[in-house]
């Protein structure tokens, strides 16, 4: 549209240079026309010269005539003298005439040349734009593209937090399998323990557990060195790491290059903005040139008579002008060349620019494919874990079952039930303690989520700020579509003022067809002298009274002429003064409206500026609100994680209930199981044996005594150690937890005192719109004033210019205002600069609370842990009641054996029984004494004593019992042999079993710690994926502000060409008013020559 109007404007320009050539043509031939009808009069009089002195020797009539005829000549002499007089005259306005034409021809060459300008302008404008936005959609692409890296690196990010949690869960399982292998193995020693009580292969047994045990020392040193190689392979990921870190720095210093290159390319916009706006004062010099020719049209109005004698002074002005023209010509293409070189150079850093952040792409979708294999390599070995802990525990299964099957005569019960006693006392303990622990937790939970609630309500207030926010940019945006209205009005006022200035100029046009109806005055009284002259000729006399009567009456119509040009001059000079005030009037309201563009403009930024204020609200809002949800998300997990802790301590309780019942059915059994002994004592053969089993046992159990006090001693002491550190570690947490409520609370208040200060700033804002909108309804006035001025503008002048100059005042306050507004705003932004900094200060103590809360969490798994140990323990613990059912079942079994056998044998000894009786009572009192050995290491040697007094008497009972009872229990020996011989042989192939279930411990608690290992590469491998996306994310905010400012300064170029095509709108006006004045000046002067013509 703006090439299409420019075109019709050179159109008009060449119309009218055309135009004025024809006038300077008709002027040229009326100019030839006079110099010939000056040659013809000359002739005439040097004719007339030569008749007079042939006629001197006539008559004195004849010189009488000749006298008139002299008189008459020297009129007519004169009336030459006048009209060569009146020819200079107009030949000096033709000549400024044509220096004017010229002058406009110059003006319309600028006005080319310009327009040409302008248009370049406009087409390095637009390329810059379509660059930019260009720019623009890359970056948009880039950051969809980076959004979308930043989704799938979420995705696997849940995706390793599910298999991070999977792998936790197998561990925690693993654990407990482990716990529980253990806690079987402790009761396989302890039963072994017990049948080797019975047994006479004790020695052998020590020897195969010695050899276990270092065997469990040299898979410890094994385990030692596999530790060692995994810290290698530690150090060397460490040292992996350290390289990846470095080529992140090296990412990082390529995107602070481009952000270089990018500030570079911003530079160089700024230069060509600041080439924009030297155009923009060489615009405006052409309004003042312009300007300048409007004056010299009025001058033109006035010389049109000597334009004449200066068209060759104006062909050299043309050829002046054409070099000049040359010489601009050679200027553009310099520019034109600087311009398409600054355009090379910017595609060219863009490609650079678009090749970087290609590059720095792949390094990351290579580092992500890193982390995917990674990731894979963990899957495939988690798998391979999983099937060797499956296997190693379906040997566990088997093992148990067949210790299970091999344990079927289990004595001295007691001393299990009093470990049982002082296990379920220990875990009554770790319960109260764990219950404890739920209760700090719990109350750790319900101040977080009264912080929380507390943060809640800063989003509200927030949210409210935001709604106080969005409803004062709608004020403003009302304020700026108020505000534009009234420029349209503006503008038709001016338009107004435009068809009054065209009104007059229509005056001035009448006025001018006036003065050439003059001029045709003139010329035809100068045919009706030349009339005259041709009756003088025809006739060579005319008499005195008629030259008189023809003289005064040329002599009246010339000063008639004259009155009508003066008064004609004198309409003119008002309607040009007329005009210019006019003019200097549109010129003031025209300034008055590109004032309040500008005001609306900043009223625009502005609200820009709110617009990026509210958004970066809303972000903080939104942050505050993920992590109310994250924090609600971790109250929940603790909340479900405390309801499981009381099941487990249910489940707990109900199993220390059982185990209580067993035990006293165990108690009952063994009760019963002493009297089978008892029973079993008849025969003699077996006390001798049993007499010696006892003396080795005797020394035997002491030794194991001795050691079991020592090791108890021991483990006591590590409990006491663990005890006082785990109080210490309590104690420091607990200081840490409220120095870190006390830092939270002091940044909460700090934080509530910046919310005061920014509702204060807030209010005061408001307070400043509130003035704003004063003053724009005192504007509003104000234009409504000038409306009204406009409309009585040709009857009181005087008071327009009082209103306007009033007017001009009130801008400048407001300008004054609009600047205090502008540095409360900077003073607004530093407030929010100085609470952005505390907020990023208060973020990072937030972090350390996170921090602390993964701490605790960290103990809240261990004491989890410690839960699960001991709900293995219990497990055991029904496995071991299961096993010793099981052995009871056998044992019951076995007693209907021995019940049949004893029935037998009953006939044969039933003299024996009152001895019987004795020696079961005396192993009733031999079991409680062994009873008190266990409990009471101190009175070994006393219970040794009567031990062995009791021995002597029962050697003496057995010596007197032994005869009788030698028939009847020799068959119970044998059979008793028989299964002490079956017994052994299936305890040793428990041992060996139990020696490879124990390898396969050793093995999977090695790969289990390997695992573990895998797992915290594979967490720190995370974190710092996680540091890679907050630096892509802060890099995304970065160029989300570039984008921003880019389109920002697009604003600004539109705007400003927005102030050149009205500014060429002017220039297109001022054309159409000269191209009327113009016309005006050719219909007058086609007016004087039609005149001439007729006269």
């Amino acid at each position: 549209m703006a090439q299409g109007k420019e075109q019709d404007v050179l159109d008009k320009l060449a119309d009218k240079v055309s135009a004025l050539g024809d006038t300077a043509e008709k002027e040229k031939a009326l100019k030839e026309h006079l110099e010939e009808s000056s040659k013809r009069i000359m002739e005439e009089r040097e004719a007339l010269l030569k008749q007079l002195e042939g006629t001197r020797g006539k008559s004195t009539e004849f010189e009488d005539r000749l006298k008139s005829i002299g008189n008459a000549k020297a009129e007519l002499e004169k009336s030459v003298v006048a009209a060569n007089d009146k020819l200079t005259s107009e030949e000096e306005k033709t000549a400024e005439t044509q220096k004017a034409k010229k002058r406009v021809e110059q003006e319309c060459d600028g006005l080319k040349k310009n327009v040409q300008e302008l248009d370049l302008s406009l087409k390095k404008a637009e390329a810059e734009k379509q660059s930019k936005e260009n720019m623009i959609r890359s970056l948009q692409e880039e950051m969809s593209q980076q959004e979308a890296s930043l989704a799938k690196i979420a995705k696997e990010r849940k995706q390793q937090e599910e298999i991070h949690k999977k792998m936790s869960e197998e561990i925690k399982a693993e654990e407990e399998r482990n716990g529980s292998a253990k806690a079987l193995r402790a009761k396989l020693q302890q039963s072994l323990e017990s049948i080797e009580n019975e047994m006479e292969q004790q020695k052998r047994v020590r020897a195969d557990s010695e050899k276990a045990k270092r065997k469990m020392e040299g898979e410890f040193r094994i385990a030692q060195e596999t530790i060692e190689e995994i810290t290698k392979q530690r150090a060397d990921a460490e040292n992996s790491l350290k390289r990846k870190e470095a080529d992140l720095y090296a990412i990082s210093v390529r995107l602070e290059d481009q952000q270089a290159a990018t500030g570079k390319l911003q530079r160089q916009l700024k230069d060509n903005e600041a080439r924009i706006r030297e155009l923009e004062a060489e615009v405006e010099n052409e309004r003042q040139a312009r300007e300048r020719a409007e004056r010299a049209k009025q001058e033109l109005q006035q010389e049109i008579d000597d334009v004449t004698e200066q068209c060759d002074q104006q062909a050299r002005a043309t050829t002046s002008q054409i070099e000049n023209n040359k010489k601009k010509d050679a200027e553009l293409a310099k520019l034109r060349r600087d311009y398409d070189g600054l355009t090379l150079n910017f595609e060219n850093q863009t490609g650079s620019l678009k090749k970087k952040g290609s590059d720095a792409v792949a390094e990351l979708t290579e580092q992500i494919d890193l982390v995917s294999k990674l990731k894979n390599k963990a899957d495939k070995e988690r798998a391979q874990l999983q099937r060797q802990v499956e296997d190693a525990n379906n040997v566990l299964d088997e093992e148990a079952k067949q210790r299970v099957e091999h344990e079927r005569r289990a004595k001295q019960f007691e001393g299990q039930l009093m470990e049982l006693r002082l296990k379920s006392e220990e875990q009554l303990r770790q319960i109260q303690d764990l219950s404890s622990a739920k209760n700090r937790l719990q109350a750790e939970n319900s101040e977080i989520t009264h912080a929380y609630e507390e943060l809640d309500a800063q989003i509200s207030q927030v949210n409210r700020l935001k709604s106080t926010f969005t409803t004062q940019l709608e004020e403003a945006k009302r304020h700026a579509a108020e505000e534009m209205r009234e420029k349209q009005s503006l503008n038709i006022l001016s338009k107004n003022l435009q068809h009054e200035v065209e009104q007059l100029r229509d005056s001035l046009e009448e006025e001018i067809a006036g003065k050439s109806d003059l001029l045709r005055q003139l010329s035809r009284a100068q045919a009706e002298a030349q009339q005259w002259k041709s009756r003088f000729e025809s006739e060579a006399l005319v008499g005195a009274d008629e030259m008189d009567d023809l003289r005064r009456k040329q002599l009246g119509q010339i000063q008639e002429l004259q009155a009508d040009l003066d008064a004609a001059t004198v309409r003119l000079g008002a309607l040009d003064k007329t005009r210019s005030r006019l003019q200097s009037e549109a010129e003031s309201a025209r300034t008055e409206a590109e004032m309040l563009a500008h005001t609306i403009s900043q009223l625009e930024k502005k609200q820009a500026a709110f617009d990026k204020i509210v958004d970066e609200w809303r972000r903080k809002a939104d942050d505050l609100q993920n992590e109310l949800d994250a924090a609600q998300r971790e109250a929940r997990n603790q909340a479900n994680e405390a309801n499981r802790l009381r099941s487990n301590q249910d489940q707990l309780s109900e199993q220390v209930e059982g185990l209580r019942r067993e035990n006293k059915a165990l108690a009952q059994e063994i009760r019963e199981m002493q009297d089978q002994l008892s029973e079993g004592g008849r025969s003699v053969f077996e006390l001798l044996k049993s007499q010696k089993r006892l003396e080795a046992e005797k020394e035997e159990l002491q030794h194991a005594l001795d050691e079991a006090e020592a090791a108890l001693e021991a483990e006591e002491s590590k409990v006491l150690r663990a005890q006082v550190e785990v109080q210490q570690i309590r104690a420091e947490i607990e200081k840490r937890v409220q120095e870190k409520e006390e830092e939270f609370e002091n940044t909460r208040k700090n934080h509530q005192r910046l919310m005061e200060n920014m509702q204060a700033s807030l209010e005061a804002e408001t307070k400043s719109k509130a003035d704003l909108l004063r003053a724009k309804k005192k504007l509003e006035a104000d234009i409504s004033e000038l409306e009204i001025a406009l409309d009585h503008a040709n009857r009181a002048n005087e008071d327009a210019q009082k209103n306007i100059r009033r007017y001009l005042e009130q801008i400048k306050e407001i300008q004054q205002q609009i600047g205090e507004e502008q540095r409360r705003r900077d003073e607004f932004r530093e407030n929010l600069i100085n609470a952005e900094k505390k907020l990023s200060t208060t973020k990072g103590e937030h972090d350390e609370l996170v921090g602390l809360v993964d701490n605790l969490q960290r103990v809240k798994k261990q004491l989890e842990s410690d839960l699960n140990e001991l709900q293995i323990q219990n497990n055991e613990l029904r496995a071991d009641n299961a096993t010793l059912q099981s052995a009871k079942s056998k044992l019951d079994a076995e007693l209907s054996l021995l019940r049949a056998d004893y029935s037998e044998a009953s006939a044969e000894v039933s003299t024996a029984e009152d001895r019987s009786k004795r020696a079961s009572f005396e192993a009733a009192k031999i079991s409680e004494e062994l009873k008190n050995q266990q409990d009471r290491s101190n009175q070994v040697d006393r219970h040794r004593k009567n031990l062995e007094y009791q021995v002597k008497e029962m050697q003496i009972k057995i010596d007197e019992a032994e005869q009788a009872a030698l028939k009847g229990g020799a068959k119970i020996v044998a059979k008793l042999e028989q299964r002490l011989k079956a017994i052994e042989s299936e305890f040793e192939g428990e041992q060996r079993r139990h020696g490879d279930a124990a390898k396969n411990l050793s093995k999977t608690d090695r790969k289990a710690r390997e695992f573990q290992f895998q797992v915290e590469e594979e967490r720190k491998n995370y974190e710092k994926l996680c540091d890679l996306v907050e630096k892509l994310q802060a890099k995304v905010k970065v160029q989300r502000r570039l984008i921003d400012e880019a389109e920002e300064s697009a604003n600004l170029n539109l705007q400003k060409y927005r102030q050149v095509q009205l500014a060429l709108d002017a220039a297109e006006e001022r054309c159409d008013t000269a191209e009327h004045s113009l016309n005006k000046m050719r219909s007058r002067s086609r007016g004087v020559t039609k005149s001439s013509t007729v006269a």
